[in-house]
């Protein structure tokens, strides 16, 4: 019943003229039944206020400067599509779970709002996929290796301190 009450609601919504349009990306259908859609970023009919854009443009600092940095001044830090509050991706939803299992502080940029900060983190830590996982420092991985580390009890050992720092903070 549901299958066919969704199929024929998808339908319904193909047959709108916008639904077809090449320039529309749909997205996934969400808990509440809400269908989300964006359009290209290149898209000549965006207006200028909703494109992407370089937050640093202006800045003297190098976006490698700024992922060096925020490795070295953040004891958890996670190139995520997303933020921890609203991840974009599985992947990226599986990482900040599993963080936040450890009650550790958590620091995140989202790669989505600037492909240049993509690229500079991808150059950082020779890695070519996200999320992407800095623990003091130390370039872990992503998803999958947090979650390895997470079942071996690796990640508590590596985690222990920062936790215990923040409770001592607390």
């Amino acid at each position: 019943m549901a299958k066919s009450l969704s199929s024929l609601l998808l339908r319904g919504v193909a047959g709108f003229p916008a639904a077809r349009s090449s320039r529309i990306v749909c997205g996934t259908l969400n808990q509440s039944g809400a269908r989300y859609f964006a359009t290209v970023p290149n898209d000549p009919d965006t207006h200028d206020d909703f494109k992407p854009t370089n937050k640093l443009e202006n800045s003297s600092i190098s976006l490698a400067d700024i992922v060096q940095q925020d490795v070295k001044d953040n004891p958890v830090m996670i190139y995520m599509k997303g933020v921890p509050e609203f991840p974009q991706c599985g992947f990226s939803s599986l990482a900040v779970r599993v963080l936040k299992h450890y009650n550790v502080p958590l620091s995140a940029r989202n790669i989505l709002e600037d492909p240049e900060l993509k690229a500079a983190v991808k150059s950082y830590s020779h890695w070519p996929t996200f999320p992407q996982i800095f623990i003091q420092g130390e370039f872990i991985g992503g998803s999958d290796i947090i979650m390895n580390m997470h079942q071996s009890g690796e990640l508590k050992e590596k985690l222990k301190d920062i936790a215990a720092n923040r409770d001592k903070t607390a």
